[in-house]
């Protein structure tokens, strides 16, 4: 239906939508995230995260992988906001106990450390923002391509146990689970191959494989004989084995060469590849074949998850201790 205005109105009307369209644009400026956020506030923010989490994984090689991990775990629970973080509090149940993450998820006291040596270079700096650098950074220290990681992430004030429940992928899935999984967040079938690369590092306990190495047949039998010695059929749960048998401190495209070989540890890792015309199979033989395309494509994928539903302006809040609100 067509509407007729008079002169005077349509001139009011085209200068409410002209102020209208001026605040949206402001709304979206100051919703952005930017590589130089802290350039002013805090030059020296990106030194001091590279030197601790180098320090924590010169400590321990595995924690490269586990801070990596930290920040993935975050992100698919209502986006980047550093709620991992959160304890218990009389409000909320926090994400630490969730299924995906109690007993597994580690690295929280690398995060307190390298929060307290940013609060007194310059406070400000917010606990999703340096969850985000230290996953760059623990790529980079272990062999991998740098990003820019784009700042200005705030944190959230709660936590929840039940999104992370159901969120975060398990290492029980099927091909379709992890497809609608990671579609839910808006990733392509490439970009969640890529972003599984991510086991091309790190560890997993027995508990979690299994199943595999007893009961699966799409498994090279000589891969599930020499992980039975470690993970017997019974007992021995917290015993770990790498998930990228050859290089497993090496942030390289190794994982994606063994899953060509049938030699994915976890059942969800293997699923990306069957051998058979899968949806997924081309991705992992592009990526087993080409260390470059892996890594600029991973990079690029950690830019776009980083970005995942973040808090920014003045919502949230910038905590001054991870672990609890302000």
């Amino acid at each position: 239906m067509a509407y007729m205005v008079s002169s005077s109105t349509s001139k009011f009307s085209s200068f409410k939508l002209q102020c209208c369209l001026f605040l949206v644009t402001i709304g979206v400026v100051s919703a952005q995230l930017s590589s130089t956020f802290y350039s002013s506030s805090c030059p020296n923010v990106l030194s001091t995260i590279q030197s601790a989490v180098q320090s924590a994984i010169n400590t321990e090689s595995r924690m490269g992988a586990s801070l990596l991990r930290l920040h993935f775990h975050d992100c698919f629970v209502n986006g980047c906001d550093g709620s991992i973080l959160l304890d218990d509090n009389a409000t909320f149940t926090g994400e630490k106990t969730a299924l995906p993450n109690v007993n597994s998820v580690r690295g929280y006291d690398v995060i307190d450390t390298i929060k307290s040596q940013v609060e007194n270079v310059c406070p400000g700096v917010s606990c999703a923002d340096i969850l985000a650098v230290a996953a760059r950074d623990s790529v980079v220290a272990l062999g991998g391509q740098s990003w820019t990681v784009q700042l200005g992430r705030r944190d959230s004030t709660t936590a929840s146990l039940s999104t992370a429940n159901s969120n975060i992928p398990a290492p029980t899935l099927d091909l379709s689970q992890l497809l609608d999984s990671f579609n839910n967040q808006g990733f392509t079938p490439q970009e969640l191959v890529v972003l599984s690369g991510a086991h091309t590092i790190g560890q997993a306990r027995c508990t979690t494989f299994r199943s595999r190495i007893y009961n699966e047949t799409n498994i090279n039998s000589t891969f599930a004989t020499s992980l039975q010695a470690n993970c017997p059929s019974n007992g021995g749960d917290n015993n770990l084995s790498p998930l990228d048998q050859t290089s497993p401190t090496t942030f390289d495209n190794a994982y994606f060469t063994h899953l060509t070989s049938l030699q994915g540890l976890l059942h969800s890792d293997q699923q990306l590849f069957s051998g058979n015309g899968g949806s997924t199979d081309s991705h992992v033989t592009s990526y087993s074949s080409s260390s470059s395309t892996f890594l600029s494509d991973f990079a690029d994928a950690m830019v776009k998850m980083g970005n995942l539903n973040v808090v920014t302006g003045t919502n949230g809040e910038v905590r001054t201790n991870c672990r609890v609100t302000n």
